[in-house]
């Protein structure tokens, strides 16, 4: 893999903020020149830094204001039964993140909806495409730090 130098970390910085800076926009913020920071960000695309370039939608105002976090846990482990669940969970638009954990919860899953009968709806679907042998939620009250900005102080 190759080492990023600083002006390749201030480019990650900028566009995980803002990636719908124009080249030269980005080139002022990181002082090099356009043709060196457009060669230097088509990289770091090549490379596998920068895996897409997406618009942060506002849930409350598209009415999807209850965020869910799902506990699941299974006494299937089977590549079967995996393959089915990573089919399932892919497929279900609702659910934003699935994550393996260590402990006593096996899957823990973020999903958004818009009210309680949804959430119900998607219980359902979930349940119905999946056996599972115990699924505990949590709704979230207060977002109070949610980010797509990764830390970049470690690279």
């Amino acid at each position: 893999m190759p080492s990023l130098d600083s002006h390749d970390r201030r480019i990650l910085e900028e566009v995980q903020r803002d990636a719908s800076l124009s080249i030269q926009d980005l080139a002022d913020r990181i002082s090099l020149s356009r043709n060196a920071t457009w060669r230097r960000l088509q990289r770091l695309e090549e490379d596998g830094y920068v895996r897409g370039r997406v618009a942060l939608l506002d849930r409350d105002r598209l009415g999807l204001g209850l965020m869910v976090m799902i506990a699941i846990r299974t006494d299937t482990h089977s590549a079967g039964w995996l393959k089915k669940f990573h089919e399932a969970v892919r497929t279900i638009p609702e659910i934003t993140g699935v994550y393996r954990m260590t402990g006593d919860v096996d899957y823990l899953l973020q999903a958004v909806v818009p009210d309680m009968a949804a959430y119900d709806r998607l219980y359902k679907t979930l349940i119905g495409r999946i056996d599972l042998s115990d699924v505990s939620s949590s709704f979230v009250m207060e977002e109070i730090k949610a980010t797509t900005c990764l830390p970049l102080g470690y690279v």
